[in-house]
């Protein structure tokens, strides 16, 4: 791999680019779970998430002439995905949902009494819910920022806004969160 770039991906990319499929292949093999599990977190249905993670392969294949190393190639992946995310919602009129994975975020303690086994539970699908009804572009936000790790200037360059207006975005999901839950907050806020 070259120096030249800090994203061993872009190198893979660029390569791919001028026709080594080889490279292609590694790609999806490197990125296959991350883009399905951001698409299962916004669309909520296992199968759906699979042809539409294909989907948005395609469309990276298909569109590998028009990629330039700005960002991170997962940055332009996601990218991608999320507008992909955004149209499959827009085109089939469904709510998008966490799916499960959410249950995997909140630690199973040892020994747990029945009785705060079904208070976390409550809580969970209570996060869920909260999630899934915010607006379309603060649900994806908390999803690339709580769920990918990704950083502002990452939301920022995935979602196509300015990171002052992912900072704007951000922060009304955690006030519409609070609302949402604050029967959960034990009383402070």
């Amino acid at each position: 791999m070259s120096a030249e770039f800090a994203d061993p991906d872009i190198e893979l990319m660029l390569r791919f680019q001028k026709g080594d499929e080889r490279c292609f292949e590694e790609l999806v093999k490197k990125h296959t779970r991350g883009v399905l599990n951001l698409v299962y977190r916004y669309l909520g249905d296992a199968s759906r998430a699979e042809d539409v993670s294909q989907d948005i392969f395609v469309k990276v294949y298909r569109a590998r002439m028009k990629y330039e190393p700005k960002a991170k190639f997962s940055t332009w992946l996601y990218r991608i995905a999320v507008n992909h995310c955004l149209n499959e919602i827009r085109s089939r009129k469904s709510q998008p949902s966490l799916g499960t994975p959410i249950n995997d975020m909140i630690e199973e303690p040892e020994g747990e009494n029945p009785d705060a086994r079904l208070t976390r539970t409550e809580l969970q699908g209570a996060v869920k819910a909260a999630i899934d009804a915010l607006p379309e572009n603060q649900r994806m936000a908390v999803i690339l920022s709580r769920y990918e790790d990704m950083s502002y200037d990452e939301i920022a360059e995935t979602m196509g806004m300015s990171l002052e207006a992912v900072k704007s975005v951000l922060f009304r999901a955690k006030e519409n969160l609070k609302l949402a839950l604050a029967k959960y907050a034990g009383g402070s806020s």
